[in-house]
């Protein structure tokens, strides 16, 4: 039981973790208000409080898997298929704040996008709740996308990214 808490505890906090120290290293809030924003734009302080769900969502997904009881020919590729999204996942806002490449972090998104689906295929037969958790996170990225996209093309000639 002890290990249980344990393997839930290191599920939840290994998505939070990933995405503090994403935040750490591209201190991200200060560039969101310069940039002019696409329609349909949250204001800032909406993305902290949905990533730190999305991030929960994330950790109890993993941990529904890991602790399937399911052959580990099964669960493994799985859980390697969801730490590639969240390296992708904490690449996005170092490349987008701090690097300031917007068709790069599109391009990183996509990526992303790609990797939250493959996640969500192999958690859907080891634990159909797990895959459906992921399925809010999915749409947020994909919104994400469109935001990104949105920055890229209207902040091409903003004199505050010069």
């Amino acid at each position: 039981m002890k290990n249980k808490r344990l393997q839930f505890l290191f599920c939840l906090a290994l998505p939070l973790a990933v995405g503090g120290l994403a935040v750490l290293v591209s201190g991200g809030s200060d560039l969101y208000d310069q940039l002019i924003q696409p329609p349909l734009s949250p204001p800032g302080w909406v993305f902290p409080v949905m990533w730190t769900i999305l991030y929960l969502l994330m950790g109890y997904a993993s941990y529904l898997v890991w602790t399937s009881g399911m052959e580990k020919a099964v669960v493994y590729p799985a859980l390697g298929a969801y730490l590639v999204q969240l390296f992708f996942n904490f690449l996005w806002p170092v490349v987008f704040f701090s690097l300031v490449r917007f068709a790069a972090a599109f391009l990183v998104l996509v990526l992303l996008w790609i990797g939250i689906f493959i996640t969500i295929r192999r958690f859907l037969p080891i634990s159909p709740l797990a895959g459906k958790l992921l399925i809010s996170y999915l749409i947020w990225v994909s919104f994400a996308g469109y935001l990104n996209a949105g920055v890229w093309l209207l902040n091409q000639s903003n004199p505050f990214l010069s």
